[in-house]
Order: structure tokens, then sequence, then C-alpha cells
């Protein structure tokens, strides 16, 4: 028999030789009738295969992220199918699942493939996997391997296979198409009910420049027609709320090939926006004991070869800078965290200080790839909204605890109110990933998932997601189109303390280790920025909007009022301009209601003469007269409701 424990922690037995689906129908038939995969002791694999004797079984759907991995790797597998038949002789390179669907990388020799075409091979996937071919996996030897792409004439697949070693290769086949692939793949090709191919681009041969160019289809399938409908919807409306847009047009930030790609330069409307969010937050840790601290751009190569940085991301940052000393060497900074952790050894310390907690808007370089720059989203150069946390062992759970308040805290007043807690501990099976003993990673999970239990969190536990010194609570917030994204982490961490050999005395006078929790609520403020700005449609939050009123005068006469007014609402701190512009009232109400101007205020003759305005919100309509004192008083209360 084999053990096999649930998520919920009850444990099940079966005969030997028994697979995931097997598990789903003993619970029901209507669960097996969405299985698509299973993560088997945290590695992802077909439903169809046998289980070990002891497994940690959590049963994927197309709810779960890697049940979709396996449906759209599986659809790459499909589509190359499609192809093969309506192109004969096609040379099939790489196809795999992405974020949003899968792609492949195809020589089509003496074939060729435009947008026109792509209707013909969706309606030729379409009907492959109304056969509901399975997907069946076979281990094959080198030798076998390398004569079956050899009779085939594929040069990419031998190229692959070359760099395996023997007793690795595995082939998958559904109906007339057989692929190298390790998998995971959904149980058989009915699954796919919707196809929509996006786009073609050309792709190198492994991403050099120097090898030949292939075509690449992206696509996108899904297990219902509405499904794809929904999503086609939300891609439109995507289109419309897309940052870089929204980004030019409300003036927030641009970028310059002369200063740099993915270096992005904040305009006077987007930086403060910025230094809000930045008060925002300061104001919240000051309030929970946070001290601010500076750091330099730069620091010495010799700090992020001690602190691991180095050997794991050195290939990923900026190339060293060298200086006119013989063997001096400085880095551009692709983390805060071992400069904080100078600072805190910059002086002794005592158990009666902990927990120390240091916070910096801190920015950090990484080079990504040109093809990977997108907007905000992915730069060279951005701004962490960092803390490091110095405390006890005993302190770790309270002051994990306290930073999801503060995570939350910030959640709610901006109104991100779908997410969930992903729990990201170590991949089992790939230990040399990660730095620090078994003993410091077994507390440092075990205080992160009864933290986050403590706080009744929803919460998923994925494997392999772990940073390489710790393991990490990241919340994964869904915006007003359901996207998800990945804002916020706290992380804790036993291995930076040893690597830099921090200390504090104890109570009995003896020399500790302290531990180290990363946190940043934000993450990125580039990032942050970018999905709030999709979130809302550019429609910020009262408290965040670069102009909370326009004075609206409805003829020059009453400009001098108009600015009067402004003087005045500016000695409450609140943000506006005066609409002085030659235009009829009604269009200037509507070019400002295109801007998304919270609030106008309409003054005339009758205004000016009683000391009032005319109040208009934005999609809601007039609000009546008030005086410039009510009206302070009304703007500023509601701006304490969205704080508060």
């Amino acid at each position: 028999m084999i053990q096999v424990t649930l998520p919920d922690g009850s444990v099940r037995e079966y005969q030997n030789g028994a697979t995931a689906m097997d598990v789903a129908l003993s619970i029901s038939e209507g669960l097996a009738r969405n299985v698509l995969a299973a993560e088997v002791n945290g590695e992802i694999m077909d439903a169809t295969r046998t289980l070990p004797e002891k497994t940690m079984l959590k049963l994927l759907t197309w709810n779960d992220g890697g049940g979709k991995m396996a449906m759209w790797h599986s659809s790459a597998h499909l589509m190359a199918e499609a192809i093969e038949a309506l192109y004969p002789g096609v040379k099939l390179a790489i196809g795999p699942p992405i974020e949003d669907g899968f792609y492949y990388d195809i020589d089509l020799g003496s074939h060729s493939i435009s947008d026109a075409n792509l209707p013909d091979i969706e309606k030729k996937m379409i009907e492959l996997a109304a056969q509901k071919n399975p997907y069946i996996r076979k281990e094959v030897s080198k030798a076998d391997a390398i004569k079956y792409f050899t009779e085939k004439a594929d040069p990419y697949k031998l190229e692959l296979i070359d760099g395996l070693a023997d007793g690795t290769i595995t082939f998958y086949t559904q109906g007339n198409f057989t692929d190298l692939c390790r998998g995971p793949h959904i149980p058989n090709t009915g699954f796919i009910k919707a196809v929509k191919l996006m786009s073609i681009a050309g792709a190198y041969w492994r991403g050099d420049e120097k090898n030949k160019q292939l075509t690449r289809i992206y696509g996108i399938t899904f297990p219902k027609a509405k499904d794809l409908t929904d999503y086609l919807t939300m891609l439109e409306e995507a289109k419309k709320r897309d940052h870089r847009k929204l980004g030019k047009e409300l003036e927030l930030f641009t970028f310059s090939q002369k200063v740099g790609m993915g270096l992005p330069l904040w305009l006077p409307k987007g930086a403060q926006l910025r230094e809000r969010l930045e008060n925002f937050l300061k104001k919240a840790q000051r309030k929970a004991g946070y001290q601010q601290v500076i750091t330099p751009h730069i620091g010495s190569k010799e700090l992020y070869v001690t602190s691991g940085h180095f050997a794991k991301y050195g290939a990923d940052s900026f190339r060293a800078i060298t200086t006119p000393n013989e063997g001096e060497e400085f880095m551009l900074k692709p983390m805060n965290c071992p400069h904080h952790c100078e600072i805190y050894k910059s002086k002794p310390r005592s158990y009666k200080d902990l927990p120390i907690r240091f916070a910096e808007f801190g920015t950090v370089y990484r080079y990504e790839q040109s093809g990977e720059l997108h907007g905000l989203t992915r730069v060279r150069g951005f701004t962490q909204d960092d803390a490091h946390l110095f405390c006890t062992p005993d302190q770790v759970k309270e002051e994990f605890k306290n930073v999801i308040d503060l995570v939350l805290y910030i959640f709610k007043t901006l109104k991100f109110e779908n997410f969930q807690a992903q729990i990201s501990l170590r991949d089992p099976n790939n230990p040399d990933k990660y730095i620090g003993s078994d003993e410091n990673w077994e507390k440092a999970e075990r205080a992160i998932i009864e933290a986050a239990a403590e706080k009744g969190l929803k919460t998923v536990v994925e494997y392999g997601e772990a940073a390489f010194y710790g393991p990490k609570l990241d919340f994964m917030v869904r915006d007003a189109l359901n996207r998800e994204w990945q804002l916020g982490t706290i992380q804790v961490d036993y291995n930076l303390p040893e690597r830099f050999e921090l200390e504090y005395v104890g109570a009995d006078n003896e020399k500790h280790r302290p531990v180290m929790i990363h946190r940043a609520p934000f993450g990125s403020m580039e990032r942050f920025v970018a999905v709030l700005i999709e979130h809302c449609a550019g429609k910020f939050p009262l408290w965040l909007t670069s102009d909370q009123v326009a004075v609206l005068p409805i003829s020059e006469k009453y400009n001098d009022y108009a600015q009067k007014v402004l003087d005045f609402l500016n000695n409450y701190d609140i943000r506006g301009f005066v609409d002085e512009r030659n235009e009829k009232i009604g269009k200037k109400i509507r070019d400002n209601e295109v801007k998304k101007i919270p609030f106008m205020l309409i003054v005339g003759e009758k205004e000016a003469e009683a000391g009032q305005v005319g109040v208009r919100k934005q999609a809601e309509g007039d609000l009546g007269t008030m005086t410039m004192a009510d009206f302070a008083d009304y703007l500023t209360k509601e701006v304490e409701k969205e704080l508060n």
C-alpha cells in the first residue's frame, strides 16, 4: 500500500501503482473530470503517473497555476501537431508554457506562416483536441532518442538531446505527434476546448543572434469557450488601462534612449505621486518603530560576495566598476540587505536593543535583458520600499505577524481587496539553489507557516519559490481585471546574519546570532505604481491623485476669484489648478472629466459675490453650492475616510 497525504492533512491508503487520477476518482468523479496535473512531493507531474510509496499530493485543476502550466504545455504540443499536419517537413525547436499561454519556435523551411494562416491552425487544433488523445509518457535511451530525431532530420532536437544524460530522456506522444519533453502534461487533448493563437514573432535559436532565426507562434487555450471570450474582453480592457499609455497621458513618467533602456524618468506629477506613497508608508513605519536609513547606490564587490548575491545574481548584474586602484571593484547595488547588515554591525548590540527595524527606499540595479523590459513593471533601476528587522529567535513570529498587519493595512487603504498569501518554500529536489543549514531553513519555514495561520490568511504553498537565503510569504494580488500580481513580500533569514557574523549579547552575557526579516510591502515603487495605475484605470484615490480639484471660471472675468479659491484651498493642502482657457464651461467640464479630476469647482458671478463654489464630483455630477471653507472641510474628511 502507498500513503497519500492531501493538503487538508488527511491521509489515505491506496494499492501500489495508484495514480493521482485514481486518488481524484476515489474522492469524486466530478473532481477527476477537472484534474489537469498533480503536485507530488513538491514536483508537478502527470496525473496519470504512478505515485511513490509516501506522497504529499495536491490535485491541480484550472484554478491552480500548475494546472494552467500543464494545460498550456500540452497545448504547445497540440499546436506543433497541427502545424506538422498542415505544413509537412517543418522542424520543431522548443515549445514551453509561459505566464499567459505558450509558444513554439519552428523552422518553417520552405513554408511561410502569417497572421492570415492562424485561424486554419486554430481550426486544426480544435479538430485534434476533440479526438481526446492521451498524452503518453515514455522513457527512452539516448541512442533511441538520437535515432528517432535523426530519422526526422530535426537538428534542434538532436542538439537538445546532446546535452542530456542517458537515463533522463523522455518522449511524450499524443495522436500522431511525438516530442522530446520532460512534461508534465494533461491527461488527454479533450481538456482543450478553446484556442486562440495570438501573434507571430521571430526568435533566434537558443536566444543567440548568431544562430538561425526561427518563427515563434504564441497562443493560449482554455477549458471552456466562455473563458476565452472573457480573456479577450479582459485584453481589450487591459489596453485601455495599460500603465504605459495612462502614464504618458497623466504625465507621470517617461523613458529616454539617451538615459538608457529600462531606466525610468519620473515627471513632476509622477514624482509627487511617489512621494505621497513613500510618506504614507513612512508614517505607518514610524508608528511601528522603524528607523529610516540611507545607503549608497554602489558597494564593494566584496560586500556582495560575502552576502552570496554575487554568486547567485552576478551574471544578471551590471558589470563591476573598476577604479584607478588595482584590484578595487565596486558594483551598482543589486540589493539593500548587505548594506543594512553592515549598519547593524556598526556598533555592539544587546538583546535589550532588539528588535531593530531599519527601513529605506533604496534604489537597486539589475541588468534585465532588453527583450524582457516592459514599462515600469520590468526595469533596470528600481526603488524598493525595503526594511530589515533584526530580532532574537523568540521574537521572529511576533515581528512577522506585525509585518503582515502592515501589508494588510496598505492593501486595505489602496483597495487591493482580492489577494492570497503564497508561502514560498525550498525546492526539495534542488537543494543546491539555497544557502544555509537544514535546521535553520526548517525553523524559518515553520515560523512563516505558523504566523500566516495565526493571522487567518488564505494561503497556498509553492515549493521552489523561496529566496536563496530563506523562505518567504508573497502576497499575490488580483487587480480589477482579475490579473494576478506579486505585491509585497516578507522573508525570514537565518543565513545572512551567519555570513556577516552579526551578533548581540544575550541575557546570559553570551554572544548570539540575530534572525533577520526582509520585507517590502510595495515590492518596488515602479512596479507597484504600474499595477496601481492599471488597477484603478488612472483614477487614483483622492489622497494620492495629483490634482484633486480643477477650479473652472465660467468666463475670464472670474479668473481672479478662481485663483483666490485655489489659494484658499492650498492652505488646507488641497491640490489643484485653475482652468483659465477661453472655452465654454461645458467643454471645460468634459475635458476635466476625461482627465479624471475628482472635483470641479464652478465659479461665476453668483459664487464670487457669495464667496462660494459650485461643486461637481467626477462621474457623479452636481453636489450643489458650498462655501470655500465647507468644501475644504468636506474634501479633507473624504481623504481621511480613505486613509482610516
